[in-house]
């Protein structure tokens, strides 16, 4: 087996684990459904180190072949929990050891995230899928459909969100067609994919915020068992706050954006395909509102600006994102905003909702500039300028009120970055009253 079909089939384990426990009755036993409980639980904790509770068994040969478990928890200080798990096999490959499974459905999951990271790295240590069941293999389609329902997961802000799952196989894990969907949100919120022909290429169909994010999903399986995954989309008309809102977060920025969007990962393993994600979009958002301050009164007093909203004719940048361990890092850059005779330009980084950054907004458009500090966070923005960009703002007003005070903040913002934060001066005072101020 091939490093690629060996992380496959990894993921595949606790599928297996389940019809370990069936498999007491391929060696010539009937097992009561305590011992089944009793056979999975104990398999899982040994292979993963993490043991397992389960409130209830049953498993039925007819009329067709059923493993059913109920109330099943991880040993965890905060458990993974699952309310139902119903694994439908066919009964002629349980006889010939191998794992062909017809349905898989889980019902009523609650997954934190720090109990799943918990995972992560156990199930390594080569085939195994096949050493947990003591010598059962994979067919090419070892599971044919997965049903999810209700599966909710909590985030690192313990935000917990429910979504649905639907995935029908091909062999080797490739899904013919899958939908994951937001149940009960309006606009809908889904992903939809549809395998095209046999080739490892899928048209990909993503409804968010009333709009769309169409395109195509590509996977490159190299000879080193690493997987590349990339996709090509187009957002169209899709509403930032109604978008934000399906998942329970704020937007900042109200409009629709349109733009294209490039998904780029690689990975030896589903987790590291997560971990590694990547994606670029080059994004549009004509008319837009930003929430949080204004761009107008930012000109000549930035603090004022708090808690007021801008209407901006046109929203233009692009939009990087990172997966890290404590978070997704957002970063924009080439941002450039117009609303009437202002413009500005800037580049920030958004972690954990904390921003992070710089912007310039201009006068006349290219000439004059009043350079920003953006911070705080997403729900609560701030505008500042910097000790540099204050001490020449402070010598502009007295060379030149008014215009002069923008480019002296920009010539000390200028300043700051070429000597360093360190060497920053605080504003001077402007010269008395009565006195002339020096000759330009």
């Amino acid at each position: 087996m091939s490093r690629t079909r060996r992380w496959i089939a990894v993921s595949a384990a606790l599928l297996v684990v389940l019809l370990a426990g069936l498999g007491i009755w391929v060696r010539g036993q009937l097992p009561s459904d305590e011992q089944l409980a009793s056979e999975i639980a104990a398999r899982f904790e040994k292979a993963s180190g993490i043991g397992l509770r389960i409130g209830a068994a049953h498993w039925a040969l007819r009329p067709s072949p059923v493993i059913e478990l109920e109330d099943v928890a991880t040993g965890q200080p905060r458990p993974i929990t699952v309310h139902r798990i119903v694994v439908r096999p066919r009964l002629a490959s349980l006889w010939g050891r191998k794992v062909a499974i017809d349905e898989v459905e889980v019902s009523g999951a609650v997954l934190p995230r720090d109990s799943v990271r918990a995972f992560r790295g156990r199930w390594d240590g080569g085939d195994t899928a096949i050493a947990l069941a003591g010598g059962w293999s994979l067919t090419d389609v070892p599971v044919q459909t997965v049903r999810l329902r209700d599966i909710s997961w909590i985030d690192r802000r313990d935000i917990a969100l429910a979504y649905d799952v639907d995935v029908r196989f091909d062999p080797h894990w490739r899904p013919r067609e899958a939908e994951i969907r937001r149940p009960g949100v309006s606009p809908p919120a889904r992903l939809r994919v549809e395998r095209e022909g046999e080739d490892d290429r899928w048209r990909t169909l993503i409804d968010l915020g009333g709009g769309t994010w169409n395109g195509t999903t590509r996977l490159e399986a190299r000879d080193d068992g690493q997987v590349r995954l990339t996709a090509a989309l187009e957002a169209k008309g899709v509403d930032l706050a109604s978008l934000l809102r399906g998942f329970d977060r704020h937007s900042a920025v109200e409009g629709k954006v349109n733009g294209p969007t490039e998904v780029d990962t690689q990975g030896a393993n589903v987790g590291e395909l997560i971990r590694h994600l990547h994606t670029r979009t080059r994004f549009t958002v004509a008319p837009a509102t930003l929430s949080g301050f204004d761009l107008a009164k930012a000109v000549t007093a930035p603090d004022s600006a708090r808690g007021g909203q801008t209407r901006l004719e046109s929203l233009t940048g692009t939009l990087d994102t990172q997966i890290l361990d404590d978070g997704v890092m957002l970063r924009y850059s080439n941002l450039k905003a117009r609303s009437g005779v202002l413009t500005a330009s800037g580049a920030a980084t958004v972690l954990n909702r904390k921003l992070d950054g710089e912007a310039a907004v201009d006068i006349v458009d290219g000439v004059v500039g009043v350079p920003l500090k953006l911070g705080g966070t997403l729900d609560a923005p701030v505008l500042s300028l910097t000790g540099a960009a204050l001490a020449g703002a402070a010598v502009g007003t007295a060379v030149l009120p008014g215009v002069g005070t923008a480019i002296g903040a920009r010539v000390g913002q200028a300043m700051d970055k070429l000597l360093g934060p360190d060497e920053a001066k605080s504003p001077r005072k402007p010269s008395a009253p009565g006195k002339s101020p020096p000759k330009r």
